[in-house]
């Protein structure tokens, strides 16, 4: 089976240029264990002739060595490709295929149905447009069903094929097919798909995945591949405002400063005001330079160096962003989380926060609740375990420019990175900056500027009382000690006046040097630049 019959006519600039026209549709195939994703894909690609010679040659030689299906071709081989996948006939890892037809090109990510690799599923959905949803006919929706249901939701996939495979094995049942159809639909009815097209199937023998089912006569839907193909997915990144991560500073010589990065959303041009968060300072863009030369303007999905015209001090990290709508600053965040370790999450657990090119100390302030997956409903808890969904307010250690998830992906969506193995231990999506306003020096999170606050200042007189006031009380009972150990009365006394006078000297001794020492002193109440960490938010 060959791509081209005629390679000698075959003209490589008009392939290309074909390919570039068409748009691309990234997918996911997710589910519980079992539910023949595997095989849809292998099945897909083979139906669709997008199989070369010999990768259909040394699928059939692994099917005679490791094949599930006895003589038959196992197209879960082409994408389970590990050694322990093909030895237990599970998928473990994401796997990635690309494919095109003659109207779209597509990526699609091979995701593991067991509830132990749901990290590697949430991985796969982080950069999926659609998610085909497979459900086994005969066992209708599962706890991981759910659970992959509510992942696909909230990683903003808002395009499900409901893929109702093995329809074979129930006879092909128009009212399996609606019930579970109806059972999907009434669960995920607060998920906020904007749609759930449901589909019949057989993968294993390729019934409605290319071509239409004689076996379901009363399905008059699309195929699989069919829905693929026109399903109408909104690319709103260009619309968006425009933000570029800081990666890199490009200093190859004196005369050259650029900061560099990938442009995650909307689009920058030479001579336009931007802000820099979270510092809060404007400038203008100077340059934009790539490897081809200089640019007049920049896009969502390329990737930048931007000279400025004013010398700001901006690292890794840092927002460049439009100064339309600005980009929310907080050292203190609400967010949902995915959590992926065995170990339970609790309150005062700490971690290193990546989000974009910003990597930051975090800790967990409050664990609010976790997703009932039977019920979707908010269950309070203390903690999370392995494979929970649930809310909680994070505290950084200093602030990072974000967006909500719900308007950006790549700004609002972080991970949390254990410090000690570096493991990544959860998926986390921003909701926004936390509102309450604790007391003492914080950062004011309202819809005005970030402002530093100063603690009330404290009299002197109080502060000597409070000092004199538990230093006395320890010399008392360091007198009390004194006379019990000593059987006299003036040796004890003498003991804890000379502790009194020692400990007073020392502590204002101690006072009046780190009142000229400047590290750690916060200022005065100001805006972009009045505190330690100025920033901006919106």
């Amino acid at each position: 089976m060959l791509v081209h019959s005629e390679p000698e006519s075959f003209d490589l600039e008009d392939y290309l240029a074909a390919h570039e026209r068409k748009s691309l549709l990234r997918f996911i195939t997710c589910g519980s264990v079992d539910d023949g994703k595997s095989t849809l894909i292998g099945r897909l690609l083979y139906e669709s002739k997008r199989l070369f010679d010999d990768q259909l040659a040394a699928l059939e030689r692994d099917s005679r060595k490791h094949g599930t299906q006895g003589g038959s071709i196992d197209f879960a081989l082409l994408v389970d490709g590990l050694a322990s996948e093909r030895e237990q006939g599970i998928t473990i890892d994401v796997a990635y295929r690309f494919f095109s037809t003659d109207r779209r090109t597509f990526i699609v990510a091979d995701t593991p149905g067991h509830e132990q690799y749901t990290r590697n599923m949430a991985t796969g959905a982080s950069t999926a447009d659609v998610a085909i949803l497979l459900i086994d006919a005969r066992k209708g929706l599962t706890r991981q069903t759910r659970r992959h249901a509510l992942l696909v939701s909230m990683l903003g996939i808002r395009h499900v094929a409901l893929a109702i495979n093995k329809m074979d094995l129930v006879e092909w049942s128009e009212e399996q097919f609606d019930r579970i159809a109806a059972d999907f639909r009434a669960f995920a009815a607060n998920l906020g798909f904007d749609q759930v097209t449901a589909i019949p199937l057989a993968a294993l023998h390729g019934d409605n995945v290319v071509e239409p089912s004689a076996h379901a006569v009363w399905y008059d839907g699309p195929t699989l591949l069919s829905y693929l193909e026109t399903v109408e997915v909104e690319q709103k990144a260009d619309a968006e405002p425009f933000r570029m991560p800081v990666q890199w500073v490009n200093r190859p010589n004196p005369d050259f400063r650029g900061f560099a990065g990938f442009v995650t959303s909307g689009r920058v041009r030479s001579g336009e005001r931007v802000r820099i968060l979270p510092s809060g300072l404007e400038t203008s863009v100077a340059q934009i330079v790539t490897m081809d030369g200089e640019l007049n303007e920049a896009v969502a999905g390329q990737s930048v160096t931007l000279t400025l015209s004013d010398e700001v001090d901006i690292s890794r990290g840092d927002v460049i962003a439009s100064v339309e709508r600005q980009v929310q600053v907080s050292d203190r965040i609400e967010a949902r989380l995915f959590w992926m370790a065995t170990e339970h999450l609790k309150e005062g657990d700490q971690f290193l926060l990546k989000l974009g090119a910003a990597a930051v100390p975090a800790r967990v302030v409050r664990v609010h609740h976790r997703i009932d997956l039977g019920l979707l409903e908010s269950v309070p808890v203390s903690s999370l375990g392995a494979n929970d969904v649930g809310h909680v307010v994070l505290a950084l250690d200093q602030p990072v420019a974000f967006d909500r998830y719900a308007e950006s992906r790549r700004t609002g969506g972080f991970i949390l990175i254990d410090r000690e193995s570096f493991d990544t231990v959860a998926i986390g999506l921003v909701d926004g900056a936390v509102v309450e306003q604790p007391v003492g020096p914080q950062v004011l999170r309202n819809n005005a500027p970030l402002a530093w606050i100063k603690w009330t200042g404290e009299q002197k007189r109080r502060s000597a009382v409070k000092a004199m006031s538990w230093r006395v009380i320890g010399s008392v009972a360091t007198i009390g000690a004194a006379v019990v150990l000593t059987q006299d009365i003036r040796l004890a006394a003498a003991i804890g006046a000379t502790e009194v006078v020692t400990k007073l000297v020392l502590y204002y001794g101690h006072e009046r040097l780190w009142a000229r020492i400047r590290y750690g002193l916060s200022v005065a109440t100001g805006q972009h630049g009045g505190g330690p960490q100025s920033s901006s938010a919106n």
